[in-house]
């Protein structure tokens, strides 16, 4: 079967025949799409853990399983306890075999059905941005209708996600975002204020706009947090699930302590969170935004784009020859 594959960092995987076959615990599915991630640019440049040549990359995948079209958790051996995972946990894609293939092996404990009100492609597009929102907004920050959201860099796949999410719940949504063309587009997509983060005054704006804020959903850290952290009220909640940009200097611990403020981190979910991610998209009749979508053959220009960092949503591979 086609795929591609991870040899050597500094370099695009190879798009290559592999063949694969499944283990005593696993069953195979046909895939149809799959999504690239952040991730996968990293793991091409070496700045990504367990690297193992002759690796299928990719996380996100949607396929066929006994019939049905299915989405896959990316999330491996999460392991007993809710409130963190095991040292075990992996993502798909290096150092197991991903999802940037015609199929994959994998245990059906992983395979669950996809809404069936999405595309192929939005289906694709949905686990790792969808398990990673959800678990930041609903298990770590338990967001509240009617709460102040901020939802930083706009535009990648997890923020966009968090944000729709967050508006279903009925949230009061902003947003921040580096270009004037996905600032209107937020607005467009029914958010209710956002700032270009480049701009000077962004904060001031910001703060006119919303207020005050409750929970602070960011992938980034750096310094800007701490300003954005200026706004955050009473029994804030500041969620990472990433850090960019570093470290986080300037914290003042006043206001933290005497605003009951929490920050936490978090990254991707359990596999109750990926089943309740579902059960969320299914009751709001949500859309994952896709940005492009590609053939796999012409993989580089997805990898281009995403490292180009201009993109609007998911970057989708469909994978059938």
């Amino acid at each position: 079967m086609k795929a591609l594959v991870f040899e050597n960092i500094h370099t695009l995987p190879n798009f290559t025949d592999i063949q694969i076959s499944p283990k005593d615990n696993e069953v195979e599915v046909s895939l149809s799409a799959a999504a690239l991630n952040h991730r996968d640019v990293w793991i091409t440049k070496g700045l990504y853990p367990g690297l193992v040549p002759g690796t299928i990359m990719g996380a996100d995948g949607m396929g066929w399983y006994l019939g049905k079209r299915v989405v896959i958790n990316p999330g491996i051996d999460w392991g007993p306890n809710e409130r963190y995972q095991s040292k075990k946990f992996r993502v798909l894609g290096v150092p197991d075999h991903g999802t940037f293939a015609e199929k994959i092996c994998i245990p059906e404990s992983y395979i669950y059905n996809a809404p069936d009100h999405l595309t192929d492609e939005e289906v694709a597009a949905l686990p790792v941005a969808g398990v990673t929102a959800y678990r930041a907004l609903f298990t770590r920050a338990q967001l509240m209708p009617g709460e102040h959201v901020l939802v930083t860099g706009l535009g990648g796949g997890v923020a966009l996600m968090a944000a729709q999410m967050a508006k279903a719940h009925g949230a009061k949504v902003f947003f921040t975002t580096g270009s004037s063309e996905k600032l209107q587009k937020g607005i467009q997509l029914g958010f209710d204020g956002g700032v270009n983060y480049k701009d000077e005054k962004s904060i001031e704006k910001l703060a006119e706009q919303c207020g005050h804020l409750d929970v602070i959903i960011d992938s980034t850290a750096g310094d800007g947090l701490t300003q954005l952290m200026k706004l955050c009220t009473f029994g804030s909640r500041v969620v990472l699930y990433g850090g960019s940009l570093g470290k986080i200097n300037g914290i003042n611990p006043q206001p933290l302590f005497w605003k009951q403020m929490d920050i936490m981190g978090s990254s991707m979910g359990s596999p109750s969170d990926f089943k309740d991610m579902l059960g969320f998209i299914v009751k709001h009749q949500l859309h994952p935004v896709v940005d492009s979508v590609f053939t796999m053959e012409a993989y580089g220009k997805a990898f281009s784009r995403m490292e180009e960092g201009s993109q609007m949503g998911k970057i989708v591979l469909t994978l059938q020859q």
